[in-house]
């Protein structure tokens, strides 16, 4: 359900700001100033923006105060440019891009940040101590040089940070509360660190997506190694004295908590690790573990697969040849055909094997149903090359839709990404066939009934592993749907270089 303001609902679809921003998905509420965090798509310049939404009555005299302040500090950070911080684009208030039917005090605009939330990565894994430590230690190099010339970037609500696809904190909502000081900025850093390593918020009004950090009898604060007994004691002594006002040694400034993230980083990467290469059963492998690659031993098998392919065609040659020897007239028939297979996995578990050269076992390119749309769907709020989503079905091969770079596999940010292909009528989809140069890409062929369904509310028809080249994915009977993705579930690549690109996707309807 969306928030009633006093010009509407701020909804999915909504617009704000005179109708220029429309809404796309909602990332987090700071209760503590009533500001909205959203993803929204700007109409005027087509592209995606994050918008800090300052929700409340107009007519009340100190929240209208309290607006304003937020909105004149968000336009004082408009000038301070780092790659960990969002640059503000634009502030709009009151009568200056927000009419008075909208019932909001106020909107910052920035520019839209790419990656996953802190808390839903958080939520999936606990986050080594070496890896935390260094990346609060990025975010706290803006808060030193913001606080150098006096701005507070209001970064202490872990909603309002997100983490980029190369694994950096970034503030991607700002809009500091009109009380918060520099020092509060500290504490937020504190705060994160204490969140990557354990899992709880540590500052008041936090989120109720994660737990608030325990205390004992006296109101202290729990080390985090107490929760977690991985984390190094320097380390959880740091998290505790830089949320601590006081009383247990505070850390003050971002210069001094920089110095000691430095220092505990190093230290905790110094330390030797148990061996990897150990099997349960006690074995210690003396070079380097074997490792359970599916996609290596799939090129394995191919690389095989292909020499026997080889073998027996030279041997059907001499035999040809041989008899040709002893024979005046020619060998009659039509000519051998070797031609690589690639499989296509069905839900139940069958496979289907397609001919990669287009011939006969499949509908041609040409029988294709083009759809009315197409768009880069992600339930979660991302979305990899929004501008080039057309190039998919574009029937130029030279262009193509592409992923964004990452550094991890899926589903280490985000479970995945894709396509999504809307019909101005319900198709009978027969297959699909997809051009790509990235092979190892495993796709889901997913329908669903809506533009924007969750990924729980699509269901799976179809997946396989893209070869290069053409890779044809023919269904078993037909499946009727007004909406069709192409789900990229693994990416292609190694890491820390990964990524996928969809040339040409072609959708054939059964016959």
């Amino acid at each position: 359900m969306g928030i009633r303001t006093h010009g509407g609902s701020l909804a999915p679809g909504g617009v704000v700001g005179d109708g220029r921003y429309r809404l796309l998905a909602q990332f987090g509420i700071d209760e503590r100033g009533g500001a909205h965090l959203w993803r929204a798509r700007d109409g005027q310049l087509r592209r995606d923006v994050a918008l800090t939404i300052l929700v409340g009555d107009p007519a009340d005299v100190e929240a209208a105060r309290q607006g304003r302040r937020t909105l004149e500090r968000a336009a004082h950070a408009a000038k301070f440019n780092h790659p960990s911080v969002a640059k503000v684009l634009d502030v709009l208030t009151l009568g200056n891009g927000i009419s008075s039917s909208e019932g909001l005090l106020g909107i910052v605009v920035s520019e839209w940040t790419k990656g996953t939330d802190l808390i839903d990565l958080v939520n999936e894994k606990r986050i080594p101590p070496s890896t935390a430590a260094r990346m609060v230690q990025a975010l706290a190099e803006p808060v030193e040089r913001a606080h150098l010339s006096g701005l507070v970037l209001g970064l202490d609500h872990p909603q309002r940070l997100r983490v980029t696809p190369d694994g950096r904190l970034r503030l991607a909502f700002p809009g500091p509360l009109p009380d918060s000081t520099l020092r509060d900025d500290v504490k937020a850093l504190g705060a994160v660190l204490y969140l990557l390593l354990t899992g709880r918020w540590a500052l008041q009004g936090g989120p109720p997506a994660i737990p608030a950090a325990p205390r004992d009898p006296q109101g202290q604060l729990v080390p985090p190694h107490v929760l977690e007994p991985r984390v190094p004691r320097d380390m959880s002594a740091l998290a505790v004295r830089t949320v601590s006002d006081g009383g247990q040694g505070g850390i003050r400034t971002s210069a001094a908590i920089l110095r000691v993230l430095d220092k505990v980083a190093s230290a905790e990467e110094r330390t030797p690790k148990p061996p990897e290469n150990v099997d349960p059963d006690g074995t210690v492998w003396t070079t380097k573990k074997p490792v359970k690659d599916a996609a290596r031993r799939r090129k394995l098998a191919l690389g095989v697969s292909a020499l026997v392919i080889a073998a027996v065609a030279a041997l059907a040659w001499v035999g040809m040849m041989a008899i040709s020897f002893f024979r005046d007239d020619p060998p009659s028939g039509p000519p051998v055909n070797l031609a690589e297979q690639s499989e296509t996995k069905k839900p139940g578990g069958q496979s289907d094997s397609s001919n990669g050269d287009g011939g006969d076992q499949g509908a041609s390119l040409g029988d294709a149903v083009d759809p009315s749309e197409v768009a880069v769907y992600n339930p979660e709020g991302e979305g990899d090359g929004v501008a080039e989503a057309s190039n998919a079905v574009d029937g130029d091969e030279s262009t193509a839709w592409q992923t964004d770079k990452y550094r991890q596999q899926f589903p280490a940010f985000k479970s995945g990404v894709g396509l999504i292909a809307a019909f101005d009528e319900p198709i009978e989809l027969g297959g699909v066939h997809i051009l790509s140069d990235t092979p190892g890409t495993e796709i889901e062929i997913r329908i669903a009934d809506s533009a924007q369904p969750s990924l729980a509310e699509t269901r799976t028809v179809a997946s396989t592993r893209l070869s290069e080249g053409t890779t044809k994915i023919e269904l078993d009977e037909a499946v009727p749907g007004e909406y069709v993705i192409v789900w990229v579930k693994t990416l292609s690549g190694e890491e820390p270089e990964l990524q996928s690109r969809l040339a040409e996707v072609a959708f054939l309807p059964s016959k």
